[in-house]
């Protein structure tokens, strides 16, 4: 029996240390078969991919991905439980895969598993504790991490050890993706196996491209020859090759060049300044529009805005300000940036709080969006249509015969957010890339 591993990514851009997670996840978990649920052409942190998603899964397939999925936009640009959620759930429903794998900064699948398990059952101690923490004025992510780690010091059953290493897990960006993975394994009572990856090198927000190979910070006792270490790929962080793409003209993008895969290189090269890179400040326009024209009212409605966010949105003295500048006035002690970007797109891509409650209540992910795959592992979609418990999707012109009026609505979500996207693309680049109705899927061949 072929065994499938399925991974949950962005791709943003995809880089040589995304090829080691591919290789290694199918290494651990014994599988034949890498599955990938990808965010579209926007992020979790609330911005845009830095190139379109049929790009990033040309990327993908040519380095060792056997199928790409697109993960709903409502999800892949919600909250890390959200987001967690809504792939795990489509995870699941395809029915036909043995295991999950994801990098963590820990790289420890007992310690994630133990606070996986603390915040799923979280004591009225803990949430007293949480609750006072956001009262005092701290953001979620802090507020949480600090509940945590005065809960874990009143445990009885843990050492001082133990507790530290477990309070220090929600400080780290990867670590609380992994445990809200698990959370979301739990409870929807998944067979799905969790299996984690520690980061080896670049940290998840490092700005600069690492010259740090894979093997350098290995034991050299693993290794034969010094040789093999000096021809390791090097790892830098998505964020770090970003910021190169979007700061430095065409020909030095051969800086980046040892920090992806040579076909993802050649991919680059071929495309810069012609469809990507796209960034935040391209749809500052947009966005501006969209606040201008909106109520207080209105804008509570939209996924993550609270009404003091709204009223902030509301009393600003000037909306002629760039996104940069946008995002650090409306700032404040509670808000992280992240959280005031993921806002803006939502108001952006009409992404409502009673839409995703209603998708929430109804299974999460409706469907399998395919984006692409590799000719070879074709034989994976029919496995998943005997066995999944959710339609496939291989041509949005089809959809509305597969799908139900609430299915439907997510995946219009999706292609509003697809034309949104291409409209700056073709405003930037002057390059028309093809909407959904006739965009194909990406089909590789060996």
């Amino acid at each position: 029996m072929k065994k499938i591993v399925g991974i949950v990514t962005e791709y943003n851009p995809f880089h040589n240390g995304h090829k080691y997670h591919v290789e290694e996840a199918k290494k651990l978990a014994g599988a034949d078969y890498c599955i990938a649920v990808m965010s579209g052409n926007f992020v979790q942190r609330g911005t845009p991919a830095i190139i379109d998603k049929y790009s990033r899964t040309k990327m993908a397939l040519q380095n060792g991905v056997d199928l790409v999925l697109e993960l709903p936009v409502s999800y892949a640009t919600g909250s890390a439980e959200y987001f967690a959620f809504g792939a795990i759930s489509l995870l699941d429903k395809l029915g036909i895969v043995d295991s999950i794998c994801f990098g963590s900064e820990c790289g420890d699948i007992t310690l994630l598993k133990k606070v996986a398990e603390i915040l799923t059952n979280a004591s009225e101690t803990f949430d007293r504790q949480l609750k006072s923490f956001l009262k005092a004025g701290l953001a979620f992510p802090l507020a949480r991490a600090q509940a945590l780690e005065q809960y874990l010091k009143s445990d009885p059953s843990l050492d001082t050890n133990r507790s530290e290493q477990l309070s220090k897990i929600l400080a780290q960006p990867n670590n609380i993706l992994g445990i809200e993975y698990i959370k979301a394994l739990n409870r929807l009572s998944s067979s799905i196996e969790p299996i984690t990856i520690g980061r080896k090198t670049a940290a998840y927000h490092d700005k600069e491209l690492s010259k740090k190979t894979l093997l350098s910070v290995a034991s050299l006792e693993e290794y034969s020859t010094l040789e093999e270490v000096k021809s390791s790929p090097v790892i830098s962080s998505a964020t770090a090759i970003r910021n190169v793409l979007q700061h430095i003209e065409g020909e030095n993008l051969v800086s980046i060049k040892d920090s992806v895969p040579n076909n993802v290189y050649e991919e680059l090269v071929a495309n810069y300044y012609k469809i990507y890179p796209v960034t935040e400040e391209d749809f500052s326009r947009q966005i501006t529009y969209k606040l201008i024209t909106e109520v207080r009212d209105s804008l509570v409605s939209y996924m993550d805005v609270s009404q003091d966010f709204a009223d902030r949105i509301k009393n600003l003295p000037d909306y002629h300000l760039s996104m940069a500048e946008l995002v650090q006035t409306l700032k404040s002690r509670n808000l992280t940036l992240t959280r005031i970007n993921r806002s803006l797109i939502h108001i952006l891509l009409n992404l409502r709080k009673d839409t995703i409650d209603l998708y929430n209540k109804h299974g999460y992910t409706a469907y399998a969006r395919v984006l692409g795959f590799r000719k070879e592992a074709s034989h994976l979609l029919r496995m998943i249509t005997d066995h999944g418990r959710l339609p496939v999707v291989t041509k949005v012109s089809n959809a509305k015969n597969q799908l139900s009026s609430l299915s439907m609505q997510m995946l219009s979500e999706d292609i509003l957010a697809t034309h949104i996207y291409n409209q700056v693309v073709y405003e930037k680049f002057g390059t028309s890339l093809p909407n959904e109705y006739r965009r194909g899927l990406v089909i590789m061949h060996s």
